[in-house]
């Protein structure tokens, strides 16, 4: 079910406040996961990578390289530090010494129940990564797929995910007026949907507005979603977890569904 919303400072714009199950849910849940995680240290090599590849394939101007102002973002995001993330930056530049040779890979596949699987790897070793990932998926009950099994089922999307608790619908206005697409809503978070391009103004938006949020990146989005049963998600997010622990894999994209308390069990239990 949808329903409209009238922006009154925008008549021609209309926005769709669209209710949805838990997986919007689960992007407040990786988005903590991931905080956690840095603290380890593994993020912050995943995200000097992407920062590396970034500056390697389009400068390393971040105001001319969309890319790279998106991969630095997501690095302060995480609280990496500035010394870092101008490493990485020099590295894709060719000033940097100890230059690695990156290339950004997809592999599409299976999980769980069905569940369709994008993971997108930075590697130096296509052969090893693939065998890794390969290794991986069947033996959490997945399978490797044809390049194009499953990448149709997502759209690339400018996400922003805002507490639902803390901020209403006609506080979010001002995202669409910096150009956000739509606004779904979840039992707890709204998900401000916008065009990848758009994604750095639109959060710029939310910003100055005072308007916190728990994530913002652009990420793959399903079409179509699996609903997923208690164990389903835990089976699933064990794969996702072994798949993330891999030094290769940035994300991992699912079109699972489940109920938002459900993810906040398996959440707490893994």
């Amino acid at each position: 079910m949808r329903w409209a919303v009238g922006n009154p400072r925008r008549a021609a714009r209309t926005i769709y406040i669209e209710p949805m199950a838990g997986h919007s849910k689960w992007a407040g849940i990786k988005h903590k996961k991931a905080i956690v995680d840095s603290r380890r240290g593994k993020l912050f090599t995943k995200l000097a990578r992407a920062i590396t590849v970034a500056a390697k394939e389009g400068g390393g101007d971040p105001d001319g390289n969309p890319a790279l102002g998106l991969a630095i973002q997501k690095g302060k995001d995480a609280s990496m530090p500035k010394d870092n993330i101008e490493r990485a930056i020099a590295k894709g530049t060719g000033a940097g010494a100890d230059a690695e040779s990156f290339e950004e890979v997809v592999y599409e596949g299976y999980g769980p129940g069905g569940v369709a699987l994008l993971i997108e790897a930075l590697t130096d070793n296509r052969n090893r990564t693939g065998s890794d990932v390969r290794h991986l998926l069947t033996k959490h009950g997945g399978n490797l797929g044809e390049p194009g099994s499953v990448a149709y089922l997502f759209d690339k999307t400018g996400v922003i995910v805002v507490d639902a608790a803390e901020h209403s619908e006609d506080d979010l206005m001002v995202a669409i007026d910096a150009g956000a697409q739509d606004i779904a809503h979840d039992d707890d978070v709204f998900e401000v949907l916008t065009d990848p391009s758009d994604l750095p103004a639109v959060r710029a938006a939310l910003e100055a507005a005072g308007i916190g949020f728990h994530s913002a990146e652009v990420t793959q989005r399903p079409k179509t979603r699996v609903e997923l049963d208690e164990p389903g998600v835990a089976k699933l997010m064990r794969l996702i977890d072994a798949l993330e622990d891999n030094d290769d894999v940035g994300e991992v994209h699912a079109n699972f569904d489940a109920d938002a308390e459900v993810l906040e069990r398996v959440a707490a239990a893994g």
